[in-house]
């Protein structure tokens, strides 16, 4: 009875004492964890894959993650916590006790990982709390009705403890402190929202955070944050872009823009703009040859050995376009489909399929500086290689390794060249036809299944009904995932659904529905359209120089009709190099941190060179004074300039939160 008394009383000392506390969560997690592909929807064993063909079941299998640099994902966010409700936490925080009994039982090379995402480090809690329990009651793990697979049979049968020892106390006080977390972290989830949105708004929060301390580091960092900010978060959901100063010819331009806009000469919106008629050259595979490579050109045996890398990250697809004739697109995807023995296994014709191929590569812009089929051809080849991963050896089934490969192939077809934040403030057709939502990711998906309906060009024409929805579902969830808008919610998406199999510890991911599925594809997809930064330097120099100008050009047509310039887009006042630290900093790091994480070792490389990437633009970085102090304490409240507000507006309940940095209106 003394030793409850003593209990309420040291919870109440203690409460305050740890809501003031920052512990990032640690997970106790095996050495490694198995995605296989269980039954089909609704996890019969031995039934068929949803998604059409036999269900592999080779697993994939994770090691021990090696000490490199890590994200922004894993500093602390406890200057973001508005209040106890969203603070996370070291949730394994049982006893050294205790610890040594689960050490006794575990592999020496089972480690711990750091957990990030919130419903993960929920689970860990809870996990912490179980077996505290089991320390503090002496409950026989044998006896324990918990049915979690391998959970509760790692689960060690720690040294009594008697109620009335200090160290029994303490785990007592420690247990009940992890209980109270719990508690408040699922209270603060709503209904209406799935568990990845608590790593979403939480990364969002710590993103906007350094992007506000980043705008302040120099004269062109508030020009970087806004870009990255406005092009890599959705802000129709929770964000509110910041706002940069006013400068003297704001007002004028303002003015300018607000005049109506007189559009071209009237389209049919039913029609889908930028499709061509039947080109000549569809049918024009109806010989007894077909090119070797997909492309007929003087260069075949080169093409050939280049082609003959096309398993190898980082091949010179530029080197690709110049031996294809200028069809990279068509020389990549047949050499892909091919090597896969796609053609045979889906019923494919050589001719249909080199006929859509190069209707597809006529669709792409030639005179846009990046996002032409030389950039289509590169995501489809790195596509093919992360297929190729041996971690996802047997995962997929053919339709769906067909799908990620025609998505990669079409998934900026009939691009212009400009944003879909240009698309949407000049009221163009393409954003009215779509209402502002992925407008460019929509009409690519428009164009391309409109190919397929081209004389010779449909290469789905012998899959059955069922095969074709669900090929075509498929390629529109992973092509909208393109929309770099979404990019934050995907990661989270991963993050979560990886860090929570971890804490499960049950060793397995099953891959056994189309929502799981789905998102490691569309992350897969994803990850090769923001490649770039992986490859050898030489080729990534190119790319960078190429997107710029094109960024540039965008940014001479917004000057030319009188609209605000876009960040990154002036080319009269943008800095490459510090502007490719940010984007890897803050975007492609933590995504490939952690598709890393889900196939390691298999990523380790492209990881080493992105590092190397970074370190090389970082000393490219020339220097610059920092911005000058804005003045205000002498002008009217109404009369001082606009400051950079990153702030993130949290759902109801929630609470919200403000991040502000002095803006100095570009460079």
């Amino acid at each position: 009875m003394q030793a409850e008394q003593g209990s309420i009383g040291e919870l109440q000392k203690y409460h305050g004492r740890y809501l003031k506390s920052r512990r990032h969560t640690l997970a106790n997690v095996r050495l490694s964890f198995d995605v296989e592909n269980g039954g089909g929807a609704g996890g019969a064993g031995g039934a068929r894959s949803p998604l059409e063909g036999g269900s592999p079941s080779t697993a994939l299998v994770l090691q021990a993650m090696p000490q490199r640099r890590e994200s922004f994902l894993y500093r602390s966010d406890s200057d973001f916590e508005m209040s106890p409700k969203s603070m996370s936490r070291n949730s394994s925080i049982a006893s050294e006790r205790f610890k040594e009994a689960e050490a006794a039982q575990l592999d020496r090379a089972h480690g711990e990982d750091l957990i990030v995402t919130p419903f993960a480090q929920v689970l860990a809690s809870l996990r912490s709390v179980r077996n505290n329990f089991l320390c503090l009651t002496n409950v026989p793990v044998a006896k324990s009705r918990r049915s979690s697979g391998a959970a509760s049979a790692v689960t060690p049968q720690p040294k009594n403890l008697n109620p009335g020892d200090e160290a029994y106390m303490k785990l007592a006080l420690e247990t009940v402190e992890e209980l109270d977390w719990c508690l408040d972290q699922l209270e603060t989830i709503q209904t209406h929202r799935s568990v990845s949105d608590m790593a979403s708004l939480k990364f969002k929060r710590m993103l906007n955070k350094e992007l506000s301390h980043f705008s302040e580091s120099s004269k062109s960092g508030n020009q970087i944050s806004e870009y990255i900010c406005s092009t890599f978060l959705d802000k129709q959901q929770d964000i509110d872009l910041p706002s940069l100063q006013v400068d003297e010819g704001a007002e004028a331009r303002a003015k300018k823009k607000d005049k109506p806009r007189h559009a071209g000469p009237a389209t049919t919106m039913s029609q889908i703009s930028g499709v061509k008629r039947t080109l000549t050259h569809t049918n024009s595979f109806t010989g007894e040859r077909v090119p070797r490579y997909g492309v007929d050109t003087p260069h075949e045996e080169e093409l050939g050995r280049q082609l003959g890398e096309i398993d190898r990250w980082g091949v010179d697809i530029f080197r690709i376009g110049d031996l294809s004739c200028g069809r990279p697109l068509t020389a990549v995807a047949y050499a892909a489909f091919t090597s896969r023995e796609l053609l045979g296994t889906l019923q494919i014709p050589a001719r249909t399929f080199l006929a859509f191929a190069i209707t597809l590569e006529e669709h792409y812009v030639r005179d846009n500086p990046f996002h032409n089929s030389l950039h289509a051809a590169d995501v489809a080849q790195s596509t093919h290689v992360l297929l190729n991963t041996p971690a996802l050896d047997a995962v997929f089934t053919p339709i769906e390794t067909c799908a990620a490969l025609f998505a990669a192939c079409v998934h900026d077809v009939d691009h212009p060249g400009l944003t879909n934040q240009f698309l949407v403030n000049s009221s163009s057709e393409l954003a009215l036809m779509y209402n502002d939502e992925s407008v460019l990711e929509n009409h690519h998906l428009a164009v391309a299944f409109k190919l397929l309906q081209n004389e010779g060009c449909d290469i789905f024409v012998n899959l059955h009904k069922k095969q074709r929805q669900t090929l075509r579902k498929m390629v529109i969830d992973m092509v909208l995932s393109t929309d770099m808008s979404k990019h934050m919610s995907l990661l989270a998406d991963l993050k979560t659904m990886v860090e929570t199999k971890k804490v499960a510890g049950s060793g397995v991911l099953l891959l056994d529905n189309y929502t799981d599925r789905i998102q490691v594809l569309e992350n897969l997809v994803h990850c090769a359209d923001l490649s770039n930064p992986t490859k050898p330097l030489p080729l990534y120099k190119r790319w960078v120089a190429l997107l710029m100008e094109e960024f540039f050009q965008q940014g001479d047509r917004e000057r030319e009709q009188g609209m605000d310039i876009s960040p990154m887009c002036d080319r009269h006042n943008a800095t490459i190099e510090k502007s490719q630290v940010g984007f890897i900093d803050y975007i492609v790091h933590p995504l490939w941190e952690t598709w890393a994480d889900l196939v390691h070792p298999d990523a380790q490389d492209i990881l080493d060179t992105l590092e190397e990437n970074r370190d090389y633009y970082q000393s490219m970085i020339p220097p610059s004074p920092p911005p000058a102090p804005i003045q205000t304490h002498s002008l009217p409240d109404d009369d001082r300039p606009e400051q950079i507000r990153f702030q993130v507006t949290l759902e109801e309940g929630e609470g919200s939160e403000e991040c502000e940095g002095e803006g100095d209106g570009g460079m």
